[in-house]
């Protein structure tokens, strides 16, 4: 019993697997799509997929928390909510600079932060408006900046996401016509079984006849 359900398991884990990458895949190609269709929509204004923005970390200004060639994931929110130790990302002419939050003052009467790179020695020049907010950060995943940029464009969509996700569709097609033709296989078997015991059965009574 235990040799079947072992052999059960490893027949049916190129399934699992199948359908693992799918998971992984098909969420990954609808927010690379997203973000791509966005840009090109309205260049001027950051992509985002449900007010979630990646963006790619150029410099070691916030080293060690962030370090270059890091991805970090950031959220939409209420400026007003933000406050002072919380790392943003905020617009910086055709930039988007990854910040910590340090004071929170005001300027021409409308409230501002005021920024620091943990890295760096001296506070940003220009203090963050409102409006220059991109997101709160959440969370990075180390080294992996590069290879995101890649994977928006045509070519690394098609590289890591497409290609993989056709050979599991073709993988799957080709096992069920496997699989099919196994079934008809053993059914034209069985069926010429029990022709084969019919005609002796048919035999037996003729001879005792």
């Amino acid at each position: 019993m235990e040799k079947k359900t072992k052999k059960g398991f490893v027949r049916r884990l190129p399934s699992v697997i199948g359908i693992l990458v799918c998971v992984i895949l098909v969420p990954l190609l609808v927010m690379n799509l997203t973000i791509v269709v966005k840009s090109y929509i309205d260049p001027n204004k950051v992509p985002d997929f449900f007010g979630i923005k990646p963006f790619v970390v150029i410099t070691g200004s916030m080293d060690p928390t962030i370090c270059g060639g890091d991805l970090v994931v950031t959220k939409t929110v209420d400026p007003s909510e933000l406050k002072t130790k919380d790392v943003i990302s905020f617009k910086d002419g055709n930039s988007v600079i990854t910040h910590r939050i340090v004071d929170l003052t005001e300027k021409d009467g409308a409230p501002v932060f005021v920024t620091k790179g943990d890295a760096n020695n001296a506070q940003d020049d220009n203090p963050v408006a409102y409006s220059q907010v991109e997101g709160l950060y959440l969370f990075k995943v180390s080294g992996i900046g590069r290879l995101a940029m890649f994977m928006q464009t045509p070519v690394g969509m098609l590289t890591f996401v497409g290609i993989p996700l056709c050979a599991f569709i073709v993988y799957d097609i080709i096992r069920r016509r496997v699989a099919d033709q196994k079934e008809k296989s053993q059914g034209s078997a069985a069926q010429a079984e029990i022709e084969r015991l019919r005609a002796e059965l048919a035999k037996k009574e003729n001879s005792a006849d």
